[in-house]
């Protein structure tokens, strides 16, 4: 790969490190003002998100499957059970633990979200086609999966 900072156009500003690092603080910001909107945070709509895809849990495996850390859970969880969004009940198997599922106000905030997150993803990606859109999202994910492999993680849930 040719050097970026290297031309009339280079220097720091051109670096790709540079380039996603300030996008990133872009699409956080957007999609935090999103969620802010409707009352909600981006681990709200990772809990509920892994609860429609993934079924009732417990808060462990809830966690790992949402990437949340524990720390986190228990007060993301007494959010969304305070507002009746989940439902948190003894787990038949083992009553020491408790089982989080989705409400059917649960299920309603979450098509509030992603109708949320679906607007900042346009509003963040308003110059690029849909094609470019595409492609843009394939290549990240390419860089993501490549870094994933070489630092054993994964951030994709």
């Amino acid at each position: 790969m040719e050097n970026p900072s290297e031309g009339p156009d280079g220097g720091w500003k051109r670096l790709p490190s540079w380039l996603l690092t300030q996008t990133a603080n872009h699409a956080h910001r957007l999609v935090t003002d999103g969620f802010s909107a409707v009352n909600a945070r981006g681990y709200h709509y990772r809990v509920l998100a892994t609860l429609e895809e993934s079924g009732p849990a417990s808060q462990a495996t809830l966690g790992r499957r949402s990437g949340i850390h524990v720390s986190e859970m228990v007060a993301t969880i007494n959010e969304l059970a305070e507002r009746e969004l989940v439902e948190r009940a003894p787990d038949p198997a083992d009553r020491r633990r408790n089982v989080i599922s989705l409400t059917t106000a649960g299920e309603q905030q979450l098509r509030l979200l992603e109708k949320q997150l679906a607007e900042r993803q346009d509003e963040l990606l308003a110059p690029l086609s849909s094609e470019e859109r595409a492609r843009f999202t394939e290549l990240l994910s390419r860089l993501l999966d490549h870094h994933d492999r070489r630092s054993g993680e994964d951030w994709t849930g």
